[in-house]
């Protein structure tokens, strides 16, 4: 073998190796100094690439149940806005007449529940992308009216149609003082549902981590 020849074997080798060191996610402690509880649950989801969209359907994850808990004619949307709102009176089929809301994504201040979106912090899309596409239909069920978890958010309708199915690699708030708490909800979810993230919507999480405290 040529010595040009075994040079580029070498090259070829090193890039390889560097590839691997890259995609296991030792490079990550660079990305940020993020620290605390959410970042070390970052670090325990499974890094895998986004699976296929083939068989997704909004209609596979059932959606805005009825939730009698919350009160008589209730579903999970208005479950959510009665309970993450302030001051929420509602007419006798669940529906606000009164009360504002908080954007989780901007911090800006709603009067109008119409101009309110209850958003999946985690993409119904992007679930099925990271596991859901192997659940049943009562598992997503489970999922898309989940309100024990940080799963359902009052949010303005501006953000979450900007945010579609995206996730923190791709779509960040626009408030950067909500990086922090969008991340470690986003983190909560993944994990509580066991599902994975890519190597890029894992250094997002990273980055994004870093602003808290």
């Amino acid at each position: 073998m040529s010595k040009k020849t075994w040079s580029s074997v070498v090259a070829a080798a090193l890039l390889g190796l560097m590839w691997v060191v890259f995609e296991s996610g030792l490079f990550d402690q660079d990305v940020s100094s993020a620290s605390g509880p959410a970042a070390d649950q970052v670090d325990q989801l499974k890094v895998a690439p986004a699976a296929s969209m083939d068989g997704y359907s909004r209609d596979r994850f059932d959606h805005w149940n009825a939730q009698p808990e919350a009160g008589k004619n209730c579903n999970t949307r208005e479950a959510v806005l009665a309970r993450d709102g302030e001051n929420v009176r509602t007419d006798n089929r669940c529906q606000p007449t009164s009360g504002s809301w908080t954007s989780s994504y901007t911090g800006e201040k709603i009067t109008d529940d119409s101009e309110v979106d209850i958003d999946h912090m985690v993409p119904l899309a992007n679930a099925w992308r990271s596991g859901a596409n192997e659940w049943t239909d009562a598992e997503r069920e489970k999922f898309a009216n989940d309100m024990n978890s940080p799963q359902l958010v009052a949010v303005d309708s501006s953000s979450n149609r900007s945010k579609g199915d995206q996730d923190p690699s791709t779509w960040k708030p626009s408030a950067e003082g909500q990086w922090c708490d969008y991340a470690g909800d986003w983190v909560e979810v993944k994990n509580t549902y066991d599902l994975t993230v890519t190597q890029a919507e894992k250094r997002a999480l990273h980055e994004m981590l870093a602003t808290c405290g």
